[in-house]
């Protein structure tokens, strides 16, 4: 069948479908890859962190400028300079000789996706009548869902049997396709009155985030960084991101819009959602580390246990939204954040004896609760938003998520390093992992103080107005 044969409503989704498959898979395949992608460039094991959280913070820094760039330059303009400058550090990141050398790669990465999935869902949006909005972005959902699910036993498979970075270079065909499908069949598509960049609010956020996390996600790596330049990178980030809010008070088209903390249910999605992430954007970091260096699993072992937890978020998928009717979204919440906090404090309790089937049945259960989690929080947070605050609500959200899995990374790290230390040894203990678990299961569960001052009520609009449940970008980096 002929490309051109299919209605618009298939093609376009399918075609910004290449870009987000290929981001998904690319975000699962490395987190099973860490420890052999240490090994090969003489790096400790948890310093490769640092490539998990500073694709994120690029993520975080670029995502606010994508709709802007999009309208000022066109929608397919952006989106293919996007999948080119992802496939291209996705090459350079298979080239890489040493840590600092990924860590720069990993940025520009993130640069890439940071503009590739939010553009990509405006071609939809700009390109598709109304009337069949929805079914076209169902077709978008596909590859958020499967990406997660191919990711972990595809890189450990690779990595086990071939060469890890080869997993980087598997971007480079479907990148191509993408750009090749972009230039035939899209439309550059602008915006004809575009409002002027907040540089400066980009700029101040940017540094701010960055330095903050990065400056905590480096605490204890004296090798890399020694401890006063740390504290110094993280209090420069704080200071910063000061100076943006006083920047953003006084802003009309602040790059991350601070007034929409005055809708309670937003407040609770982005703030309560983001210290839940903490917990759940650890996981892909802790999980297959202790799989492949406490328990002595092959990378492919490792994926083969780990892609369950997205298999659950799948299947989660397709009842969410009949579970919030229901029961309602405040109850969901309440309930539903110790649930998810249990499932990742249980892992605690793994040990090389655990059986396997054991492990990939949990994995299983806590995925699927996580993916409720994840709806009830990207539903709620859009509940009280005006139409014309949506794009702004939509950009400050993303860089949230962002940034919080970032912390998770940070938090996880900075626990392994800091029993390890107290030991004075250099290799990471079973006991390690077993704190690491328990310390971000414990942040997650804090966020229900942000969910318990929600009226009863809380989400009913939305039985009315529905927001986008299953937007491909509310999932994180699978376990």
């Amino acid at each position: 069948m002929q490309l051109k044969a299919l209605p618009p409503q298939i093609l376009i989704p399918l075609i910004v479908a290449c870009a987000l498959f290929m981001e998904q898979v690319d975000s699962t395949v490395i987190a099973t890859s860490l420890p052999a992608i240490a090994a090969d460039l003489g790096e400790d094991p948890v310093a490769l962190k640092l490539a998990l959280t500073s694709y994120l913070l690029s993520l975080a820094v670029f995502i606010p400028a994508s709709g802007w760039a999009a309208d000022r330059y066109g929608a397919r303009t952006v989106f293919r300079s996007a999948i080119v400058i992802f496939t291209i550090g996705s090459i350079l990141c298979g080239l890489s000789s040493s840590l600092a050398d990924f860590v720069l790669y990993r940025i520009i990465q993130g640069m890439g996706g940071a503009m590739m999935v939010p553009v990509g869902r405006l071609v939809i949006l700009r390109s598709v009548p109304k009337s069949e909005l929805v079914s076209s972005l169902a077709w978008l959902t596909i590859p958020a869902l499967l990406g997660p699910v191919f990711g972990p036993p595809l890189g450990g498979f690779i990595t086990t049997y071939f060469d890890w970075r080869l997993i980087f270079f598997i971007n480079v065909p479907i990148g191509v396709l993408g750009v090749f499908l972009a230039t035939r069949f899209i439309e550059n598509v602008r915006e004809e009155d575009v409002p002027p960049l907040d540089l400066k609010g980009l700029i101040l956020s940017g540094v701010g985030l960055a330095g903050l996390v990065f400056g905590f996600a480096v605490l204890g790596q004296e090798v890399l960084v020694p401890q006063w330049a740390a504290l110094t990178i993280g209090a420069t980030g704080a200071f910063f991101l000061f100076l943006y809010v006083r920047h953003a008070r006084v802003t009309p088209h602040a790059v991350l819009d601070l007034k929409l903390l005055r809708h309670g249910t937003f407040r609770a999605g982005v703030v309560g959602g983001s210290l839940f992430r903490v917990g759940i954007g650890a996981m892909p970091f802790l999980l297959p580390l202790m799989l492949q260096l406490s328990f002595g699993l092959s990378p492919f072992a490792s994926g083969l246990l780990t892609f369950t937890a997205s298999a659950g978020a799948m299947a989660m998928k397709f009842t969410a939204a009949k579970l919030l009717r229901r029961i309602g979204y405040k109850r969901v919440l309440l309930a539903n954040v110790f649930l998810c906090s249990g499932f990742i404090a249980i892992n605690a309790t793994f040990t090389p004896l655990t059986p396997h089937w054991l492990i990939a049945s949990l994995l299983l259960v806590g995925g699927f609760l996580r993916s409720l989690q994840f709806t009830a929080l990207n539903a709620l947070s859009y509940a009280d938003v005006e139409p014309d605050e949506m794009s702004r609500a939509t950009s400050f959200a993303s860089v949230a998520q962002q940034v919080s899995l970032s912390f998770g990374v940070a938090v996880a790290g900075l626990v392994l390093e800091t029993m390890r230390a107290s030991r004075g040894e250099v290799a990471v203990t079973q006991s390690d992992f077993s704190a690491a678990f328990l310390v971000v299961a414990a942040v997650s569960a804090l966020s229900i103080f942000f969910f318990i001052p929600l009226p009863k009520d809380a989400g009913a609009s939305l039985t009315a107005r529905k927001p986008d449940l299953d937007d491909p970008r509310s999932e994180v980096p699978p376990d």
